[in-house]
């Protein structure tokens, strides 16, 4: 059986993997014309989490969670996965509102006085009245991470092709037009799994399926702390509540003026999120804020990407600011030394991934991990590449394939929540 997997980030890299190692397909072909995890998987806040407000999304995230602890543990922790936890910061006086979100086998702390706050999280900004601390999360080096699973796939007997699919047709099996942009190939496959990240929905197309997917452009800041603001055995640490950015009466008159940046003197959304980069030596810290909703084509080179706002950098940095003030002289005096990047979260309206049988016979897809690709990456790949090969599923797998939206139950109960787990 020859089995084609399109799209090399990391949940194209994981499916391959465990085609190979755990199920013993020895025929698979990944397929892409950029390098390995060049594209949305670079632009990973390498982060990972259980805490999600459906015990579905719990489970399959505890699953990946097991099987990249298996990997680290047989590695050496290659990928330099951590367990500081996530911390989930408010100023309501009351966090039963976030604690009646998390599900059973979220194994949290509760802290709720100002002392042990700031005795557990110093870094925290004062005003910050519950600090819920999940315990199972951390970070990990993604690239390393994909490194390792690809490493191993190729000595499992995987190939790589260097093209892109422009076309797919079907006469008995899968005829895969590819590009290399000096000359074009042709491939034969006997199934064919989609993972094309934010092209996703363009190979789908080329096989008679609309995906209920789209993308939206989030982007992300990472600084040397030269200051040391950040301590560097900080959790992940987000702010849960909406916040204004601090403008002074003379910004916030001049925004104002301006029809496209009104918007940034108003109360913007909860979501700022904070941690050290580069391990307990390190110097640099990752800021992320996703409150971009609006949709965009996805450009084939993110360098091109016309959605990157030069604004950002300080957007965020003055947002993460209210729960971290240590960040405050950052604004008067930006970092020297930053990177600003972004990526699409490729999301589906309920922020579900779609895993599973695409519709044609033996075609599948595994994507829509919008802004949860690396941490998920294992437990998705496994899945689909099980799906494949007919073996037993876990009890999840219909909730987060397509046939999902046939389930009026599960949709009507994902449609009225307003939490969707996006950071």
């Amino acid at each position: 059986m020859e089995v084609a997997v399109i799209g090399a980030g990391i949940a194209g890299i994981a499916t391959a993997y465990y085609l190979c190692t755990e199920y013993r397909k020895s025929s698979v072909m990944l397929i892409d014309y950029r390098h390995p995890m060049s594209y949305t998987s670079a632009q990973s806040g390498d982060n990972f989490r259980n805490w999600w407000p459906h015990p579905t999304m719990t489970a399959f995230s505890n699953d990946s969670i097991d099987l990249m602890e298996r990997l680290a543990h047989d590695t050496n922790n290659v990928f330099n996965m951590t367990d500081r936890g996530y911390v989930l910061a408010t100023r309501q006086a009351n966090a039963d509102t976030v604690l009646n979100t998390l599900q059973s086998g979220v194994d949290v702390d509760v802290f709720s006085s100002a002392d042990k706050i700031h005795r557990r999280f110093p870094a925290l900004s004062g005003d910050i009245r519950n600090a819920i601390h999940i315990k199972r999360g951390g970070d990990i080096s993604g690239q390393q991470l994909g490194a390792l699973m690809l490493e191993r796939y190729r000595e499992a007997g995987g190939k790589r092709v260097n093209g892109e699919v422009t076309a797919i047709s079907s006469n008995g099996a899968f005829i895969l037009q590819t590009n290399s942009g000096s000359d074009s190939t042709v491939i034969k496959a006997d199934v064919v799994i989609n993972a094309a990240g934010p092209f996703a929905g363009e190979v789908a197309k080329m096989l008679g399926v609309d995906l209920p997917v789209r993308n939206v452009y989030q982007q992300k800041i990472a600084f040397d702390d030269r200051l040391a603001a950040i301590p560097r055995d900080m959790p992940f640490s987000i702010d849960l509540d909406g916040k204004s950015l601090g403008w002074s009466d003379e910004e916030c008159a001049l925004l104002a003026e301006d029809p496209q940046l009104k918007w940034l003197t108003g109360t913007l959304p909860a979501g700022t999120h904070c941690r050290p980069d580069g391990g307990d030596r390190g110097t640099w810290v990752k800021l992320g804020w996703a409150y971009n909703a609006t949709e965009s084509q996805p450009q084939r080179e993110l360098g091109n990407e016309a959605a990157i706002d030069p604004q950002f950098p300080e957007i965020v940095i003055r947002g993460a600011a209210a729960l971290l003030p240590s960040l405050l002289p950052y604004i008067e005096s930006p970092p020297a030394r930053f990177a600003h990047y972004g990526g699409y979260y490729t999301m589906t309206e309920e922020n579900w991934p779609l895993i599973g049988p695409m519709g044609p016979a033996d075609t599948y897809v595994v994507g829509a991990l919008s802004g949860f690709g690396s941490m998920s990456a294992c437990a998705a790949g496994r899945l689909c590449a099980a799906t494949v090969c007919g073996v037993q599923l876990p009890s999840y797998a219909d909730d987060l394939g397509i046939a999902r939206y046939e389930n009026e139950r599960l949709m009507k109960e994902l449609q009225s929540t307003e939490d969707k787990g996006l950071l």
